[in-house]
């Protein structure tokens, strides 16, 4: 194995622990109940954009992207290199 093999496995690898991790720490999606209580319109449901929820969804996708692309990349070295 070449050492940008090694490279890109330890990227994989940070990267899984890391989008497992953000999925993790993401809220459920819940939004029946709030129209059943009352709280569907709360501040916080309105504010979503700038919550740390929001972050949390927008790491994930780059996340994924990052992993994709790097597993990709390992794929087509392995290809060519044999």
């Amino acid at each position: 194995m070449s050492v940008i093999q090694y490279i890109l496995g330890a990227l994989l690898i940070v990267a899984s622990i890391v989008m497992i991790v953000v999925i993790i720490l993401q809220e459920g999606n819940q939004q029946g109940i709030g129209v059943v209580s009352g709280g569907a319109d709360t501040f916080f449901s309105k504010n979503k954009a700038r919550s740390y929820d929001a972050f949390l969804a927008r790491a994930t996708k780059w996340f994924a992207i990052g992993f994709v692309v790097v597993v990709l990349a390992l794929n087509i070295i392995a290809f060519f290199v044999g």
